[in-house]
């Protein structure tokens, strides 16, 4: 079925190849120079999830290179970017084309397609890549089952091979897999400029119909001197606060095993957090494990003291029992 944002998506594009071909100003015309350098796209087999992943040194580059879609598809446009081929090539996926064919209509109508350096993976793990043929050297791609890997200013024509490498030999979940194969590229020589800004963006294989639910993962550097090795930092920190939500959602079914597994995976994670260590030390107060508790509270305090003072606060809220003697007993703790 035609969807009207197909349509409005099919006019774009033929507005825009009318704008092109009569040489006119298009807001399609190359930028001056190059925003992106190495990406991957990738569908998960075992859970259907769509994610892209880039390093550059550029400032922000995950506000232009990645896009994705829950129960559509992903894209990463870079070299000379031009944005439009994010959205608009969301539009074709989710109007039934595969990447393939919404990438070379797309690039059918884009006078600049030659500096375009472009890969889309749809829901089914359909993959297409373009690196066009004036890219900065060394420039290439290389696709293997539901990804593509891109590169383009790099030190050396390795980069994207060792890529697909990584991604092909590594383990875990989407994110990680991607983020592998970005610290293969940067192990290889990386972006021949240096490095500066990152972003990973992963959505669930089918959509809820909640587009903030159907976002796993969406993390950005936007200029940092070392920008993967904040990236595993900031991925690391959102795994423990999924098991946080993880568990507030197994509280919430009365599921106070459960809980306690995933309060207690966050606190593995992150060790260092007061705001998990405190939610963890309510938990386990809640459930009547007041002894386990106070360590982790006493932690929490130390790490940030105004935690103390929320403490008596909580009951009202019904996130500890009503218990005076409880409440003094927490607060005194050191």
């Amino acid at each position: 079925m035609i969807t009207t944002r197909f349509v409005i998506g099919l006019a774009m594009v033929v507005s825009w190849s009318r704008l092109t071909s009569a040489g006119e100003p298009s807001a399609r015309t190359a930028p001056l120079r190059p925003v992106a350098t190495f990406s991957i796209v990738a569908r998960d087999p075992q859970t259907g999830d769509l994610g892209v992943a880039v390093q550059s040194h550029w400032f922000s580059v995950g506000s232009v290179v990645p896009w994705a879609e829950a129960g559509v598809g992903a894209v990463a446009t870079q070299s000379f970017v031009e944005p439009s081929y994010g959205p608009l090539g969301l539009d074709l996926m989710r109007a039934g084309k595969s990447a393939d064919e919404a990438l070379r209509a797309l690039l059918a109508a884009d006078k600049d397609e030659a500096v375009r350096q472009v890969a889309m993976v749809d829901a089914k793990g359909r993959v297409a890549t373009h690196t066009g043929k004036k890219c900065i050297a060394a420039a290439g791609h290389q696709a293997g089952a539901a990804f593509s890997c891109q590169a383009n200013l790099m030190e050396k024509p390795t980069v994207w091979p060792a890529m697909a490498k990584a991604f092909e030999s590594s383990t875990g979940t989407l994110a990680r897999r991607m983020l592998a194969a970005l610290h293969a590229a940067e192990a290889e020589g990386g972006d021949i400029r240096g490095r500066q800004s990152a972003a990973i963006l992963v959505v669930r294989g089918k959509s809820t119909g909640r587009p903030w639910a159907d976002r796993v993962v969406d993390l950005r550097i936007e200029d940092n001197p070392d920008p993967l090795a904040e990236m595993d930092r900031l991925l690391r920190l959102r795994e423990a606060y999924d098991h946080m939500d993880l568990g507030d959602e197994s509280v919430t079914a009365g599921d106070f095993d459960g809980a306690m597994k995933h309060y207690g995976a966050a606190q593995s994670l992150q060790p260092e957090s007061a705001e998990i260590a405190f939610w963890f030390a309510v938990a386990l107060a809640t459930k009547g494990k007041v002894d386990d508790s106070l360590p982790l509270f006493a932690k929490a305090f130390a790490r940030e003291p105004r935690l103390r003072d929320l403490v008596p606060r909580l009951p009202a809220s019904g996130l500890l029992p009503n218990d005076d003697a409880l409440v003094k007993r927490i607060v005194a703790i050191h």
